[in-house]
């Protein structure tokens, strides 16, 4: 299991590993922006939360779907898994919620804060 990432933020906005170590989380928000993160409840549902940030970082499916087979050394993701995450047809696990941290750059916490909200909105019939 990998190891948490703590990011901060340059004037640039551009992301980089903290120097003294501490979690200074950050947040991907709907504009794209990083953001520090609080422990919030998250209304964006985990299918939307992938497409989004995948598209933010300029990865087509199959591109995301050979950075976690890459990182993971794990070859059993695909497209069609991708694919089905991203439709809500299926919810990453957290195997691979550490592995879509590390491709999108998302703190695990807020992935986590997305599946519980897709799981929310599937229980009240709202996809």
């Amino acid at each position: 299991m990998p190891m948490p990432i703590y990011e901060t933020t340059s004037r640039t906005g551009a992301a980089g590993v903290s120097r003294d170590g501490h979690p200074a989380h950050l947040d991907v928000s709907r504009s794209g922006v990083l953001r520090h993160s609080t422990p919030e409840q998250s209304e964006e549902p985990i299918w939307d939360l992938v497409r989004r940030v995948r598209r933010l970082r300029g990865l087509t499916q199959y591109q995301l779907a050979d950075r976690l087979a890459e990182l993971s050394n794990n070859s059993s993701v695909s497209r069609d898994e991708v694919a089905r995450w991203e439709r809500g047809k299926r919810v990453p696990g957290p195997y691979w919620r550490q592995w879509l941290s590390v491709a999108l750059g998302v703190p695990v916490d807020q992935l986590l804060e997305a599946v519980r909200c897709g799981r929310l909105r599937r229980a009240a019939g709202r996809n």
